[in-house]
């Protein structure tokens, strides 16, 4: 289906529906009451126009559309609550030929990925529940004590918001769901079977989480498991004195796959093929945010990292990662409310294929769009230097540019992309053969949201890659990439 057939069904569908937008974890909006029982629901819908790297073969040019409706029921009562939500994605005009031929071209944007994850169908939909868990209010006597019971969505860092405003843009924004994420992104997403315990007291908050992540992202049917699992824990210490706020947080995540799959790395292809083994890494880590108030305008600095062992099948995983940023919202042009902001990441990379040791950060669950808006690299094997602009000329429009120059941390390893598991049979990570280069590419994008009232937000994006040394070498016919959307969120 042609993104002009394509068009009018969003237009409709946008126009059948009343407006607003989604919230993280919970069914977000206004809604319907029925004693102490609430109703609200929630759509998102998307045109998509993909101009991929050019293929030796296949089809890079295509547009189709991407919609995911969200209905829910829940109630909270003295003590306890309860949530039960159902998702229905509906992906309609899929490219039957986006994937390139030979294991380098791959997949040649997400129209090849949605087509591959759901049996080759263009037009597909599946409703599953999305969330449907207890929560327990009240511990012990003491509302300190919280615990969530059965299928949620977890971001890693979205368990405390911090009091500062700054602070909390900069941890929603900026550090949820590096590693741990619910793939909202995509049209389907992913949620997680499990538990969540949190006490909060005046300035600390302590978490724990183990869950099994459900199939999704890209796979419309997300009522199944993957044999992955994971378990997480957190200690979160915020403080404010004077024109100093600060947010801290220390964390652990245990993570195992046991699926049996065909692993993605540099690894020569027979050597892959024959390690099967499980893949159990220990990941350790946090992050600080501050933010400075002076008679310039306010400052703020982030430092995240990690630090990862455990094993990749029959290697050991000795691997890491460093983002340091720094930003200001100068007290000039109080018309646009700017917001500057650059920094610099780096993930590790494996320097000999042959050696008994994986040394590329692996980036576990993530969701990836924050920190890659055109998707197509991610946080493993990879040096980000980047800048960012932020604008509100009006208090319901938001205007945000940033531009990513963009090398591999090493040439003996591959070009990344993916955000993990989503379906038994498939890995979740995609590998590029890098052939000695680490020059990948610069990214540059801007996107516009407005918030026409408080049930209806547009958005519009438009991306380009400037491809470089490594993007030429295995896309010869055109090294350069661009994709845009469209985009309502309603909720009601």
């Amino acid at each position: 289906m042609k993104a002009a057939r394509i068009f009018p069904i969003l237009v409709a569908v946008v126009a059948c529906l009343p407006s607003g937008s989604y919230g993280q974890n919970t069914p977000a909006g206004d809604s319907t009451h029925s004693g102490n029982v609430v109703f609200s629901g929630s759509m998102r819908t998307r045109l998509y126009g993909w101009d991929w790297f050019a293929p030796a073969s296949g089809d890079n040019r295509y547009g189709f559309s991407g919609s995911i409706l969200r209905l829910g029921v829940s109630q909270n009562r003295d003590g306890w609550a309860w949530n039960a939500e159902f998702a229905l994605p509906v992906l309609l005009g899929l490219p039957s030929n986006a994937v390139g031929t030979g294991p380098q071209q791959g997949a040649l944007g997400f129209g090849g990925n949605y087509f591959t994850a759901n049996g080759g169908s263009q037009n597909t939909a599946m409703i599953f529940p999305k969330q449907m868990y207890l929560r327990l209010n009240r511990m012990g006597g003491s509302t300190a004590h919280q615990l969530e019971i059965g299928r949620f969505e977890f971001l890693d860092g979205s368990e405390v918001a911090p009091k500062s405003p700054i602070l909390a843009a900069l941890r929603r924004d900026r550090v949820n769901a590096r590693l741990l994420g619910n793939f909202s992104f995509t049209d389907v997403g992913r949620s997680m079977d499990g538990i969540l315990y949190t006490h909060s007291r005046q300035a600390d908050t302590f978490a724990f989480t183990a869950a099994v992540p459900t199939r999704g992202v890209f796979q419309v049917d997300g009522w199944g498991w993957n044999k992955v699992a994971f378990a997480y824990g957190s200690y979160t210490h915020e403080s404010s004195r004077g024109g100093h706020s600060a947010d801290t947080r220390v964390f652990v995540i245990e993570y195992e796959d046991w699926r049996h799959v065909l692993k993605t790395d540099n690894r020569p292809p027979a050597v892959r093929q024959g390690d099967l083994d499980n893949i159990r890494i220990d990941t350790y880590g946090g992050h600080t945010l501050h933010a400075f108030e002076t008679a310039a305008g306010t400052f703020d600095l982030l430092l995240w990292g990690a630090a990862q062992t455990g094993r990749w099948g029959v290697q050991q995983q000795r691997a890491g990662a460093l983002d340091f940023e720094g930003g200001i919202q100068p007290r000039l042009l109080p018309g646009l409310k700017p917001w500057l902001r650059g920094g610099y990441y780096w993930g590790s990379g494996d320097g000999n294929p042959n050696d008994n040791t994986h040394g590329t950060f692996f980036q576990v669950l993530p969701t990836p769009r924050p920190f890659a808006r055109f998707p197509f690299f991610n946080m493993m094997n990879n040096e980000d230097t980047f800048g960012m602009l932020i604008v509100r000329p009006y208090a319901q429009v938001t205007l945000s540019s940033e531009f990513h120059s963009l090398r591999l941390s090493n040439p003996a390893d591959l070009w990344y992309s993916g955000g993990g598991a989503f379906q038994p049979w498939t890995f979740g990570f995609t590998g590029r053969a890098a052939s000695g280069r680490k020059s990948l590419a610069n990214l540059y994008d801007l996107s516009a949201d407005y918030r026409v009232n408080s049930r209806l937000t547009l958005t519009a994006y438009v991306g380009y890659v400037q491809g470089l040394a490594l993007a030429h070498i295995i896309y010869p016919n055109n090294k350069d990439s661009r994709m845009g959307y469209l985009e309502a969120f309603i909720r009601f």
